[in-house]
């Protein structure tokens, strides 16, 4: 006598959404090591190409007015010429957005003002130069005062800084926006005996920068 074996219709069921549930579980798998594969590539391409951060140095500072009015209110006239270089050998860098003033003793002494957007390539270098103003800017009741110490001493110390946004550009490959600020430190012979503005150094001060 032969033995027929037979399969019931719930079984069939089990056994076909057990292979569904595995080849889900094949090809999850599959994206999954795609998807670690193209990150550590990016990531590998990244610790290669690191990018180091711009350089920047003040090459010349030219103070035309300083004014200060009995209430406290500023009117102020300068021009700051910068260097910009990117150190990189294989990245660019596209500066979209650059804002710069100037400061003295922790208080602003002009508007922000923009300077146009630009691309830089591998080790390029860029001259930016910059014309600050100030109209009626409220200072402190110490900021005469801190001039004059200034002025004794034959030296004024004023900050020049630089804030934006920029990415980087390898091959074809463009980065997110990065936030970057600059800071450079313009020391300008200052004096009683000193003729009449502008006050001017071309000392060349190498500038300090974060990304």
């Amino acid at each position: 006598m032969s033995q027929v074996l037979s399969k019931s219709p719930k079984h069939c069921a089990n056994k076909q959404g057990f292979t569904i549930k595995k080849q889900h579980k094949k090809f999850f798998c599959i994206f999954s090591s795609f998807f670690t594969s193209i990150l550590s590539l990016i990531l590998l391409l990244w610790l290669i190409l690191h990018p180091s951060k711009p350089q920047f140095t003040l090459k010349e500072a030219d103070i035309y007015q300083l004014n200060l009015s009995d209430s406290h209110l500023l009117n102020s006239s300068m021009q700051f010429t910068l260097l910009s270089k990117n150190p990189n050998q294989k990245v660019g860098i596209y500066y979209d957005q650059i804002q710069i003033y100037a400061a003295y003793k922790g208080q602003q002494i002009t508007v922000d003002t923009l300077l146009p957007p630009f691309y830089q390539g591998h080790q390029d270098s860029n001259l930016l130069t910059a014309s600050l103003v100030g109209t009626g800017l409220p200072v402190a009741p110490s900021f005469g005062y801190e001039v004059g110490r200034d002025q004794t001493a034959g030296k004024f110390v004023v900050n020049v800084k630089m804030n934006g946004k920029l990415r980087w550009k390898v091959g074809t490959w463009v980065s997110g926006h990065y936030r970057f600020n600059v800071n450079c430190v313009a020391v300008l012979p200052f004096g009683p005996t000193l003729p009449t503005p502008p006050l001017t150094s071309n000392q060349g001060t190498l500038c300090s920068t974060s990304v």
